[in-house]
């Protein structure tokens, strides 16, 4: 039986990247997931991907950051799969910039793509998670399972980078929420955590080209790699591992915590 099975996953940011690949391995392990972003072709190819391979799924483009579309979002994961199980808060995106260069507009469009994304879909979830769980404790005087939420936050939160002041404070708030939801949702049997990626091979960290909106300049990138204790960049499909066992029953016991995933990158905690 896999580790899934029976379960709904809904992993927003699922177009590509982390959330692609996160997306694949819930579904290789049984759920059933709704693919979650705000650009349509490569969400419907993440998909393709997983019904090719034999799995379920169904592509929802809905821009979080508004809170109306993140209900519609959770409501399309109950209308489809019956129930939600699973809510894998990755949407994000980065906008570099050294803190005496950052504008307000830069500020409020990095936290809303990170932190308000998740706040948004995390409360949508409500009804669907805790509150199906405070029925089943009045019925039975427990849930029936264990409930699960993770958020992606990044390394850069735990230790800082230069040029990077609005993303580490987004992905900063999202360590917090973590534990305090964690403390708020442990009683209806919901456990909430929290992945920290190190440098991960995506099109936010590929080589930057001059006019490039995402990446990095390659003189950074191996710098990183000189960083890493096991010699290598990360893969999107090593942090879906991560997300996979916090989103399985063999995280049962684990909540309030954020897992570091770096390959041992110095100063990476």
């Amino acid at each position: 039986m896999s580790a899934l099975n029976d379960r709904v996953a809904i992993v927003t940011g699922a177009g590509r990247g982390i959330g692609r690949a996160t997306a694949l391995r819930l579904a290789r392990d049984g759920a059933a997931v709704v693919v979650n972003d705000i650009d349509g072709d490569p969400a419907a190819e993440t998909v393709e991907l997983i019904t090719a391979a034999g799995g379920r799924a169904s592509a929802m483009i809905a821009n979080t950051v508004e809170l109306e579309q993140a209900h519609a979002l959770v409501r399309h994961a109950a209308d489809k799969f019956g129930k939600v199980d699973i809510l894998i808060n990755n949407a994000g995106t980065t906008r570099d910039k050294m803190f005496h260069g950052v504008t307000d507009e830069l500020f409020d469009f990095v936290m809303d793509a990170n932190l308000r994304t998740a706040y948004h879909t995390t409360l949508a979830a409500m009804p669907y998670m805790r509150e199906v769980a405070k029925a089943e404790i009045a019925q039975t005087g427990q849930p029936k399972y264990n409930r699960k939420i993770v958020f992606t936050s990044s390394v850069a939160a735990l230790m800082g980078n230069p040029g990077q002041f609005n993303y580490t404070a987004a992905k900063g708030g999202l360590i917090a929420v973590t534990k305090t939801l964690a403390r708020e949702l442990g009683p209806f049997g919901i456990n909430v955590n929290a992945v920290a990626p190190g440098f991960i091979e995506t099109r936010l960290t590929q080589a930057k080209a001059e006019g490039d909106t995402y990446g990095i300049p390659e003189q950074l990138r191996q710098q990183s790699l000189s960083l890493i204790a096991l010699g290598r960049l990360g893969e999107p499909e090593d942090i879906a591992k991560v997300h996979a066992f916090l989103a399985s029953s063999d995280s049962d016991y684990v909540s309030g915590v954020t897992i570091p995933v770096t390959g041992g990158q110095i100063g990476g905690m």
